[in-house]
């Protein structure tokens, strides 16, 4: 979670696109998140709970980001974000995008995987 707030800060788009699970990496607005993290002037994170992770291929951070507005208004936003790992990766699973496949269909993204093998929330 912490690389993902520093790529928006430092509005490395590319990154935020590929640490977002495969299956969901098309359906992204790679744009307006461009636009947010340019127009924003980032506060600050902080992580609140972790859990999963070790020993495991899921995990769950829990964590309130703060920005301005080029406004100078002031937001927060407080998340529990789902992450998955794949191989040595780790992914975060945009809640905002679901991902449609059979158990035994090849995976959407791309990977030649079976979808349960892969990217299955």
């Amino acid at each position: 979670m912490r690389s993902r707030y520093c790529a928006y800060t430092l509005g490395l788009i590319d990154y935020l696109v590929t640490t977002t699970l495969p299956a969901q990496q098309t359906q992204l607005e790679v744009e307006q998140m461009r636009s947010w993290s340019e127009q924003s002037r980032w506060l600050g994170l902080e992580v609140e709970q972790v859990t999963g992770g070790a020993g495991s291929n899921r995990a769950q951070v829990t964590f309130t980001a703060r920005w301005a507005d080029p406004d100078e208004s002031v937001h927060g936003h407080r998340e529990c974000s789902d992450f998955k790992q794949i191989g040595e990766r780790w992914y975060f699973i945009d809640p905002n995008h679901s991902v449609k496949a059979g158990r035994n269909e090849p995976c959407p993204c791309g990977s030649g995987r079976k979808f349960k093998q892969c990217c299955m929330l």
